[in-house]
């Protein structure tokens, strides 16, 4: 490839159809419906359009966030790894990979940046008043300079430069590794909070990532072959099979991890953190848990893929998208259920259940944030499409 960019190499007129345009275009539209909303939170106040409070301050935007970001670090890594082995079957999702990681954490930004009451000060001060000792600023810090190089990286593999875009990619996925491991560790970290408190969560968040990457790049790629109206070529499906027994064994072992961390609580965990637990097991997010969480998220995708023993395509994709379902309730379950036990729990006069329940408001920042990375993807098969048929880097 030519040291050159030119849209007319990279573009697919092919999805150039009416269709697709028009899929685009409603994409484009509820993207702007969500960020609208979010504007309009700015204006009139975000405790009027958001059912956050002091005593839940975290919601669906939270986990949210965490659910995009978790998900371009594992895309992030996929694509390191297929660039820096070269020769790995996944090494044709790679380009792909990277672009797509760069679609999450853009929507990610986008969705926090609406959440926060003033996320310009959170720009300003995170530059000229550090600070060191704390998660949340590595966190922030961290995915800013893995944007960076994967936009610098994916850039390089636009014109070619294939041994910048390989080291470049390296740093940025160590960067991801970094903030995905924070923003574990700013609920891993809360002592108040026994439900988050603990080490496993920065290690959780990571074969989460891992687990959302994969899935997340069988689900695109079969879209991207299915508007093509096209059938993926053997090194594509060979790439898509390693990303699928790579879905499986990280769903395998989240469950693992799940299940220990529930029996650690009733081992010698702390009463409100058990508490918390009973919530998801039998209170007003068994539903979340048991359905989303553990059958869609979990169960039904493992039992696709060893049904089908990782050979069929859109049964990959079908168990793809369930995990990334369970992935986003993932989220959302931990976030809350960390919250409603009250830190003042037992005290006389006092609350000591905290309910959430997400506003309209709030679920129509998801719905954006959700169309944006739809909007991202496709947009990029239309004027980068042809790149994302390369193996990447030779």
């Amino acid at each position: 490839m030519a040291n050159t960019l030119s849209l007319d190499a990279l573009a697919e007129p092919s999805l150039a159809k009416p269709a697709i345009n028009k899929l685009t275009l409603l994409m484009l539209i509820l993207t702007g419906i969500g960020l609208g909303t979010g504007l309009y939170a700015f204006i009139v106040g975000h405790h009027h359009v958001y059912a956050v409070t002091r005593e839940v301050p975290w919601g669906i935007l939270i986990s949210t966030y965490a659910f995009f970001a978790i998900t371009s670090t594992g895309l992030c890594l996929l694509a390191a790894i297929g660039h820096a082995f070269g020769g790995t079957p996944i090494a044709p999702l790679g380009n792909r990979a990277v672009y797509l990681s760069i679609v999450t954490i853009m929507s990610a930004f986008a969705v926090i940046g609406l959440e926060l009451a003033s996320p310009w000060r959170m720009l300003i001060y995170n530059v000229i008043s550090p600070n060191l000792t704390s998660n949340i600023w590595w966190m922030g810090t961290l995915y800013g300079l893995a944007v960076g190089c994967m936009f610098i990286e994916f850039f390089s593999i636009l014109i070619g430069r294939f041994g910048i875009a390989l080291a470049i990619g390296a740093l940025g996925a160590l960067a991801e590794v970094g903030a995905n491991t924070n923003l574990g560790a700013v609920f891993a970290t809360l002592s108040a909070r026994p439900f988050w408190y603990g080490a496993q969560l920065p290690v959780y968040f990571l074969c989460s990532a891992v687990m959302s990457g994969a899935a997340a790049i069988i689900l695109f790629t079969h879209l991207s072959y299915s508007l093509r109206r096209e059938t993926p070529d053997a090194d594509t499906t060979r790439g898509l099979q390693s990303a699928g027994k790579i879905l499986a064994l990280t769903i395998f072992l989240l469950a693992i991890a799940t299940a220990w961390r529930f029996i650690s609580f009733f081992t010698g965990g702390t009463d409100l953190g058990l508490i918390a637990v009973s919530h998801l097991l039998n209170g007003p997010l068994a539903t979340n848990f048991w359905l989303f969480e553990i059958g869609i998220g979990m169960v039904f995708p493992l039992i696709l893929l060893i049904a089908t023993q990782i050979k069929n395509v859109p049964a990959m994709s079908a168990a793809s998208l369930m995990a990334l379902v369970g992935g986003f309730f993932q989220r959302y379950d931990l976030v809350v259920a960390g919250q409603q036990v009250p830190v003042y729990y037992g005290w006389d006069n006092l609350p000591s259940y905290l309910g959430y329940a997400p506003s309209a408001g709030e679920f129509l920042v998801v719905l954006g944030g959700l169309a944006l990375t739809m909007t991202g993807f496709l947009l990029g098969e239309r004027f980068f499409g042809r790149v994302f048929r390369q193996s990447g880097h030779h």
